[in-house]
């Protein structure tokens, strides 16, 4: 069961940290990812942090301004939105995926993750 909480309406320009609680014993055996579905449009991937942490990887229309982290002493994924705009506005999801030895193969593909968080929105205004 999941979680995603922190999603508003700002600005175009400010920042906004989405958290995603997870309530599972083994949370640090899961990749976790970020997705938004903006309306009209296909569900886009947009972030994906190893079961460490140590590793990340980013979609190029949020690279440089989205930053994903976690805290395995929590069991919670955070998805720091910096510079947004108004092409940013969607409903957030997180996601998990098991953290096997191809766990950032497809990473795109949200038929690669097992388990889907209730989504918060997020709107920008220009």
């Amino acid at each position: 069961q999941m979680q995603a909480s922190g999603g508003g309406s700002v600005q175009a320009g400010e920042s906004l940290r989405l958290s995603c609680a997870a309530y599972a014993d083994t949370f640090s055996k899961y990749a976790m990812g970020w997705f938004r579905q903006a309306p009209g449009k296909e569900r886009e991937w947009i972030a994906i942090i190893s079961g460490s942490g140590r590793t990340t990887y980013y979609a190029e229309s949020v690279k440089g301004r989205f930053t994903i982290s976690r805290d395995n002493t929590k069991d919670t994924v955070y998805l720091q939105m910096n510079s947004l705009k108004a092409e940013d506005t969607a409903i957030y999801f997180c996601a998990a995926r098991l953290y096997t030895t191809a766990w950032y193969i497809s990473r795109w593909d949200s038929k690669n993750y097992d388990y889907w968080g209730q989504g918060t929105q997020v709107t920008v205004s220009s």
